[in-house]
């Protein structure tokens, strides 16, 4: 699990986002024929969640992936009992799980559901009142619509905000309106070092952004340990200066607002369109520690705190990892022929 005392995990796999390969292991037949998602029960029981004869008709489908947890919500949100089960059933185990392997709080987000907003608003209701009723660990309200937010933390009002104060999933200076709702709701949020209509290009504008958005934090009184500040995580397969552009905006923004506020990201961002995802990540991970992150938006139950902290720094294979993160590996060549090569194994 990645959790340590210091260290805050937004657990992020709660997420219509989040997909399966219906050739991969997860996606099966059960018993009776249907196709389904498989998955163990919290007694260690094998389940199975059948895949909807509508989602099969997607294009998303059809191209061979699995939206389950989209699935999941749209199955709770039934009102046949058996389906209803059957969505809540597959949540609480991964509420479970969440909890189990280290999260602070758990990220939830309902946005690709639907494209009509009426149906948006009544998921996270749902999802959030389902979680409210079963979770031991307070929301992350997550959306691209802030009236998405504002209908989810309205709900998690009306069951008595059970698991504490929540989670604002996230502000930027391109909606900073956000912000009215996390002081209204006393809660904690992520504030993002995104423009007002472009992403930053280096360190020094995820800080220029950061500290308006730390100032529009403080007229608001929201205080400093409640932000999360995200300096924004890229591909590094898409341009080798993307980790050294967060690990310097790191370094800046911990001189700048000192050790209070907490700094966070997409830590397994990194790692996409890569071979070996879990090197880079630990690796990654490792390296945005020592630059001052004391937060993630990550998965624990992929990531692990011993065995991050207990990288060997000198191996080949991290040295390797550390090269391309760091900038010196153009095109990450010399890390995919590692890879390749077989170089790159435990």
């Amino acid at each position: 699990m990645l959790k340590s005392p210091v260290f805050s995990v937004i657990g992020e796999n709660i997420h219509t986002t989040r997909v399966l390969m219906r050739k991969g292991k997860r996606v099966t037949l059960d018993p009776n024929g249907r196709e389904c998602v498989t998955y163990r029960g919290v007694d260690g029981v094998q389940q199975f969640m059948t895949i909807p004869d509508e989602f099969k008709r997607t294009k998303v489908y059809e191209e061979g992936r699995v939206k389950h947890f989209m699935i999941a919500v749209s199955k709770g949100m039934s009102e046949d009992p058996y389906e209803q089960k059957q969505g809540e059933a597959y949540i609480a185990v991964e509420i479970e799980r969440q909890e189990r392997f280290g999260s602070t709080f758990l990220d939830l987000n309902i946005d690709e559901i639907s494209h009509r907003i009426e149906i948006q608003k009544k998921a996270i209701k749902w999802l959030v009142g389902f979680f409210g009723s079963i979770s031991n660990l307070p929301p992350s309200i997550d959306s691209s619509s802030p009236e998405i937010i504002n209908a989810g933390l309205e709900e998690y009002e009306r069951i008595g905000r059970p698991q504490g104060d929540p989670m604002i999933n996230s502000a930027s200076l391109e909606r900073v309106g956000v912000l009215d709702l996390v002081s209204a709701h006393k809660g904690h949020v992520i504030v993002t070092a995104a423009g007002f209509d472009r992403m930053p290009s280096d360190e020094e504008g995820r800080l220029e952004n950061a500290v308006k958005m730390v100032d529009q934090c403080k007229d608001r009184n929201i205080s400093f340990d409640r932000i999360h500040i995200d300096p924004l995580l890229f591909p590094i397969s898409v341009d080798q200066t993307f980790g050294n552009h967060y690990l310097e905006a790191v370094r800046l923004m911990r001189m700048e607002f000192g050790e209070e506020v907490r700094i966070t990201g997409g830590l397994s961002n990194v790692s996409f369109g890569l071979p070996a995802r879990r090197l880079i990540n630990d690796t990654f991970i490792r390296l945005a520690i020592d630059a001052g992150v004391d937060s993630g938006i990550l998965n624990p139950i992929e990531s692990n705190w011993s065995r991050v902290m207990g990288l060997d720094l000198e191996s080949d294979r991290v040295k390797v990892a550390m090269d391309m993160l760091l900038g010196r590996d153009e095109f990450c060549m010399n890390f995919i022929a590692s890879f390749r090569e077989g170089r790159l194994a435990d």
